[in-house]
């Protein structure tokens, strides 16, 4: 396989983004674990695995092929118990390097500005100061970063590549599972025995903050439970 480079950080940007595509070309068809162990190869200590511990599975894997992968956790000070058990599991039980990164605010200095339950009445301006900000400061460090996303997720998401480029950052950015099916997902989880949040046992398909998320409903699209009611169906991390 050519997607190989002497050293990333040598290539300009527009050569980069040439790599870039030509690695998500090739690595299309792969198996998510080994786009990851291409990517930490590849990338080094100059990569990041964002994971809002909805998405077990990537983690699980990246522990799996690549041990000590920093991984960041957006804690928005509003996740359910059940996300925030799950994030202490991989940190404490699985090999990877966890750091929480949290708001500029905590939940009650947001409350006094901008007034209680701002996720109600402005749920976009709570995702972009609880989770859009946060993110950019624990991407800063960092020139390629990792995602859980799959192209089944939402209409919004059916052409991501695998390793694409994320423009509006300037940085590389993978999805691993990006081609994968739920009954994909699924069967990897029972052959590897992975560990998920307990939410999904409730029927949550989609996690997010416990305001904003709901169980799904026989016959629901899997990201029904977000945002619903609103109209909204991304947070902002992916647009």
């Amino acid at each position: 396989m050519s997607t190989s480079a002497p050293s990333v950080t040598d290539l300009s940007p527009d050569e980069l983004r040439v790599f870039v595509e030509q690695a998500g070309a090739e690595l299309e068809s792969a198996h998510p674990e080994e786009i990851l162990a291409w990517a930490a190869r590849t990338f080094g200590s100059d990569l990041v695995l964002a994971s809002s511990m909805g998405d077990e599975v990537l983690v699980h894997m990246a522990a799996k092929v690549a041990p000590g992968m920093e991984v960041i956790f957006l804690d928005t000070g509003y996740h359910f118990a059940e996300t925030i058990g799950t994030r202490n599991y991989y940190a404490d039980f699985t090999d990877i390097r966890l750091r929480t990164i949290l708001p500029l605010r905590t939940v009650q200095q947001q409350d006094d500005e901008h007034g209680p339950r701002l996720h109600e009445r402005d749920p976009n301006l709570c995702c972009a100061l609880r989770k859009v900000e946060p993110l950019e400061r624990g991407l800063a460090p960092y020139g390629a970063w990792i995602t859980g996303m799959r192209r089944e997720d939402a209409p919004t998401r059916t052409d991501i590549p695998v390793v694409g480029w994320d423009a509006k950052r300037g940085k590389v950015k993978l999805n691993p599972l990006a081609a994968w099916t739920q009954e994909q997902v699924d069967a990897y989880v029972d052959a590897e025995h992975v560990v998920l949040n307990p939410l999904r046992q409730a029927g949550y398909t989609s996690i997010g903050c416990a305001p904003c998320t709901r169980a799904v409903l026989p016959g629901e699209d899997a990201r029904a439970g977000r945002w619903s009611g609103t109209g909204k169906v991304e947070c902002g991390l992916h647009i």
